[in-house]
C-alpha cells in the first residue's frame, strides 16, 4: 500500500471518529449511554517506541473501527511532521520492535482457513526508517518461519540473535542473524539435553536453557559459567511438584549467579539468585506473604546493563518495589504528572532524553505520551478516543470470605449511581491464572449499562500462592463454583447488588462456570451467559493427555462437574457465545451443549462468532458488536 492511500485512509478514518462523536445515539434507558461501537473498536494505538538515540519514534495506529493497523514513523524533534507510513494490504500489523536507530523489525500474523482446518501464520519484516529500500523478510521461503527475537544486541547494531531450527532437526537453535544481509551463524546449536527456553547474560552469551527429559518426565534446566561449553544441570521440574521454579535473567553484579522465581518451601514465590559454581541458593531477596513476586528490574542501559534495580509484584495494581534511587526517582517524577493512573516507561532512550509513557486506570482505556529532554510532554493518543473518564466507572479490589472460610480477592466495577445494582459475576478464564484489573473492557461495558460487576480470584486462580492454587484441583464446578456464587451474595450483603437480579458471565474456563452455574440446585442466579465455554471434561482431558506432562501435571486436577452431562438440571435462561474457529476450546463444547439444550427444551440462544478464535485479541470489530449486543440484550430481558 503505498503512502498516500495510506495517508487518505487515516484522514477518512479520524473523520469517521468525529461524526461518530458528535451524532451517534445508541437506544438505551440509561442517559448518555454510549453506542456498542464505543466498546466494540480496536484498540486506536496500540504501541509507541523510540530508538535508543531518542531521534524516532514509531507507533502502531488504527486506520478504522476494525483496526488495519499501519506504523508511523516521526520525528521525536517534530512530531507535527507528516510521518512516514507502513502498511499490509493482506496481513495484519500486530508488533514492532526497534533493532537499532535506522531499522524497525515489524510483525504481522494471519489466519489461513483451509476447509476445516484454520492457522495463524506469523512472519516479520525489517523495513528502514524512512521506508526507503525493500523489505527483508527473514527466512522468506518459509510459509511459517517459527523464530523468536532473543536479544536485539545493542552493542552490536547489525545483528540480532534469533531462536530458531537453523538445520530443520525440529530442535531450536540460537542464531545471529545480521539485519543488513539476512546472514546467518549459528551461535548455539540446540540438542536433544538442551532444546530451548535460550537466556542470554547482559553481554548476549547464552547461558540458560531447558529440554524435556522424556525418561524421567521432567523439564530439566540448565546453566554454564561464562565461557563454559558444558551445561550444568540446575532444576528438573516434576510435574507431581507444583512449586514456581524458573530461571530469569543473569546477575550483573556477579557472573556466576542467575535470578531465579521460585517457591523454595514457601507459600508464595519469590525472588533468589543461585550460584551455578556452588549450587547454592541465597537468601529470599525479596518476597510477600499474599501474592507471587513477578520479577526482577534490571537496568537496560549501556551503563547498567543486568544490574539490579528493584522488583515487580501484583497486588491490585502490577507494583515495583524499587532497590535504586535513580530509578525510583525517574518513575516518582513521571507518576506525579498522571495522579490516580497507573503509569509505565514502556519504551526510553539510552540517554533518557525520549521516553514513551503508556497510563491507565478503570477510567483510561489507555493513552500514550512523549516525554522529551525530561520537560516537554506530547500526547501521541489514545487506545479509545470514543469513550471519556465520565462513561467509566471505579474499580475496587476487596476481600470476601467464602463459606468455608477461605478468603478469596476480588475486582468489583462499580457503576454510577446508586445501588442496590444488577449484578454480572464474571470470574476469568485459565483457571491457572489470575485477573489484573486497570481497564477491563468486559467490566466497563457492563457497568456502563448499570450492572455491578465481581471478578472473583477463586480458588485454583495462580499469583496468590500454592495453597490457592492447590484449592482448586478437582473442585470444578464444586467449590471453585460456590466462590462465585459467594461473590454475588457477598454484594447482596453489602446493599450493592439485588438478589432477584443477579446474573454469571465466563469467557473459557470462565465459560464453563457459565454452564455450571445455569444447572445449579437452589441457584441464585436469574441468567447465565457462557462464552467459549469447556462444556465435557472429558473432551479437555484428552486435549490434556496428549501430552505427557501435562497428563500429570494438569490431568488429575481437572475433575468435577461435567456439564454436558447435567444439562437436564439447567433451571435459568443461557445464552452461549462460541468462536467457529475457536483453537483452545473447540466450538463442538458449545454446539453439544446446545443440541442437548433443544433436547431437554430449555429457554436459550446461541451466538456462534464467525471466523473468531478464542482470545480476546482475534475478537474483531464485527465479532464484538454481534457479542456485546447479545450480551446486553440478554442481561435486559432475560434476568
Amino acid at each position: 500500500m503505498n503512502t498516500k492511500s495510506i495517508r487518505l485512509i487515516v484522514s477518512k478514518f479520524l473523520l469517521v471518529f468525529t461524526s461518530f462523536q458528535i451524532n451517534a445515539q445508541a437506544p438505551s434507558s440509561l442517559p448518555n449511554t454510549l453506542p456498542l461501537d464505543a466498546f466494540a473498536m480496536l484498540p486506536a494505538l496500540t504501541q509507541a517506541a523510540v530508538t535508543l538515540n531518542g531521534e524516532k519514534l514509531a507507533i502502531i495506529r488504527a486506520t478504522s473501527l476494525n483496526g488495519d493497523y499501519i506504523v508511523e514513523i516521526r520525528d521525536t524533534n517534530n512530531l507535527a511532521a507528516d510521518p512516514v507510513r507502513l502498511g499490509a494490504n493482506k496481513m495484519e500489523i500486530t508488533a514492532i520492535n526497534w533493532l537499532n536507530n535506522d531499522k524497525l523489525l515489524v510483525n504481522f500474523r494471519q489466519n489461513i482457513q483451509d476447509g476445516n482446518r484454520n492457522y495463524w501464520v506469523t512472519k516479520a519484516g525489517i523495513v528502514n526508517a524512512d521506508g526507503s529500500g525493500d523489505w527483508r523478510i527473514p527466512f522468506p521461503k518459509e510459509n511459517r518461519a517459527n523464530y523468536t527475537v532473543l536479544s536485539v544486541l545493542p552493542d552490536d547494531p547489525n545483528h540480532i540473535l534469533l531462536n530458531y531450527d537453523i538445520n530443520d532437526n525440529y530442535i531450536p537453535d540460537v542464531i545471529k542473524f545480521n539485519i543488513n544481509t539476512g546472514a546467518t551463524k549459528t551461535v548455539l546449536r540446540g540438542n536433544n539435553k538442551v532444546s530451548g527456553s535460550f537466556i542470554p547474560d547482559p553481554d548476549g552469551e547464552i547461558r540458560a536453557g531447558s529440554g524435556y527429559d522424556a525418561a524421567t518426565t521432567t523439564i530439566k534446566q540448565y546453566a554454564r559459567l561464562p565461557g563454559e561449553t558444558e551445561w550444568r544441570e540446575i532444576y528438573a521440574n516434576s510435574p507431581e511438584n507444583r512449586e514456581e521454579w524458573e530461571f530469569l535473567y543473569f546477575s550483573q553484579e556477579n557472573p556466576e549467579e542467575v535470578y531465579i522465581r521460585a517457591n523454595l518451601g514457601e507459600d508464595t514465590a519469590g525472588i533468589y539468585t543461585y550460584n551455578i559454581r556452588t549450587g547454592k541458593y541465597s537468601e529470599r531477596l525479596f518476597g510477600l506473604a499474599a501474592v507471587d513476586v513477578d520479577s526482577v528490574l534490571l537496568g537496560s542501559k549501556k551503563n547498567n546493563r543486568g544490574r539490579l534495580l528493584g522488583f515487580t509484584y501484583t497486588s491490585k495494581y502490577p507494583t515495583r518495589y524499587f532497590l535504586d534511587g535513580e530509578e525510583e526517582s525517574i518513575y516518582k517524577a513521571i507518576e506525579a504528572l498522571f495522579p490516580g493512573k497507573y503509569v509505565s516507561l514502556v519504551s526510553r532512550s539510552e540517554n533518557d532524553n525520549a521516553i514513551v509513557i503508556s497510563t491507565s486506570s478503570d477510567k483510561d482505556p489507555g493513552s500514550f505520551y512523549l516525554l522529551s529532554n525530561k520537560q516537554k510532554i506530547e500526547f501521541l493518543g489514545e487506545r479509545n478516543p470514543l469513550i471519556k473518564s465520565e462513561n467509566l466507572a471505579d474499580v475496587k479490589y476487596v476481600k470476601y470470605t467464602a463459606r468455608d472460610g477461605r478468603k478469596i480477592p476480588a475486582y468489583i466495577t462499580v457503576p454510577q449511581g446508586k445501588g442496590p445494582f444488577p449484578a454480572v459475576v464474571m470470574p476469568h478464564g485459565g483457571p491457572w491464572v489470575r485477573d489484573v484489573v486497570i481497564y477491563d473492557e468486559w467490566a466497563q461495558l457492563l457497568a456502563h449499562h448499570g450492572y455491578i460487576v465481581i471478578q472473583p480470584q477463586y480458588r485454583g486462580s495462580t499469583g496468590f500462592g500454592l495453597d490457592h492454587w492447590k484449592a482448586g484441583d478437582k473442585k470444578w464446578g464444586l467449590e471453585m463454583q460456590d466462590d462465585n456464587d459467594d461473590a454475588a451474595l457477598y454484594l447482596v450483603e453489602k446493599g450493592l447488588a439485588s438478589k432477584d437480579k443477579l446474573a454469571i458471565f465466563g469467557w473459557s474456563y470462565g465459560g464453563y462456570a457459565a454452564f455450571a452455574g445455569s444447572m445449579r440446585d437452589d441457584n441464585i442466579y436469574q441468567c447465565a451467559i457462557a462464552g467459549a465455554g469447556v462444556s465435557d471434561l472429558d473432551r479437555i482431558g484428552a486435549n490434556i493427555n496428549g501430552n505427557r506432562f501435562g497428563r500429570i501435571l494438569q490431568g488429575p486436577t481437572v475433575k468435577g462437574i461435567s456439564p454436558l452431562d447435567h444439562v437436564e438440571k439447567v433451571n435459568v435462561p443461557i445464552l452461549v457465545v462460541h468462536g467457529d474457529i475457536d483453537q483452545r476450546v473447540p466450538v463442538e463444547h458449545s454446539r453439544l451443549f446446545v443440541d442437548e439444550l433443544k433436547k431437554f427444551n430449555k429457554d436459550y440462544k446461541y451466538v456462534e462468532l464467525e471466523g473468531a478464535d478464542h482470545f480476546s485479541n482475534t475478537l474483531y470489530y464485527h465479532h464484538k458488536t454481534e457479542f456485546y449486543g447479545a450480551l446486553l440484550d440478554w442481561l435486559k430481558n432475560k434476568c
